[in-house]
């Protein structure tokens, strides 16, 4: 096992699922429709984060006239059709690294923005819900990601300190949560490569997934 690692923790969009394809499609067939500019900026600055701060940098960056009861609504309705026809796909070597880490025994948990209604039936579809014997979803707690109160719940469930759990992150904002709540990051860079900050940040960078298995 990694030396002092107890538990591997996830978060799921853009590590678990594809779903980072499906949401920025999403965005960008909003941003023709509501006359959104800059719209590959907003999908970067909102990488990460629950509906709320999603709805906050919104108004922020397109003023308070801004219609986010439409743009979220066009959104889930777009985002369902999709789950309904294509469904929301594994990102590649998904299963066969957490079958690696179950073989070894480590904890492994679930940390997403995502509320638990819709990460749920995710993923039950993908069948891979069964893994986690730890789930915190971001309609649970208080402060979103890059605040640490996720992981710090996900920590207290496992009954672990922080130190000995790793948390596996694709976003700025995941890897500054984990980093603060004193988890050791791991980013797999999907959309966005890591930068100076992230680097300083990650006890780990590993892509694609698989790579975890070299040090786990």
């Amino acid at each position: 096992m990694g030396e002092d690692v107890k538990a591997v923790v996830f978060d799921m969009d853009g590590v678990l699922l594809d779903s980072e394809t499906v949401c920025d499609r999403i965005w960008r067939r909003l941003a023709v429709e509501m006359n959104l500019p800059d719209i590959e900026e907003a999908i970067v600055e909102n990488r990460g984060c629950n509906t709320e701060m999603m709805k906050n940098q919104l108004i922020a960056r397109y003023g308070k006239d801004f219609d986010q009861p439409k743009f979220f609504a066009d959104f889930g309705k777009y985002f369902i059709e999709t789950e309904n026809t294509t469904g929301i796909p594994l990102m590649p070597q998904v299963v066969e690294t957490l079958e690696y880490l179950k073989s070894k025994n480590y904890h492994l948990a679930l940390c997403t923005s995502t509320c638990r209604e819709i990460a749920e039936r995710q993923l039950k579809a993908v069948k891979i819900l069964d893994y986690f014997e730890v789930k915190t979803f971001g309609d649970e707690i208080k402060n979103s990601k890059p605040a640490p109160d996720i992981y710090l719940k996900a920590a207290s469930e496992l009954g672990l300190a922080p130190s000995l759990c790793v948390a596996v992150e694709d976003s700025f904002n995941g890897i500054r949560s984990c980093h603060a709540a004193g988890f050791k990051p791991v980013m797999v860079p999907d959309r966005i490569e890591p930068n100076d900050e992230m680097k300083k940040l990650c006890w780990k960078i590993a892509k694609p997934i698989s790579v975890l298995r070299e040090f786990l």
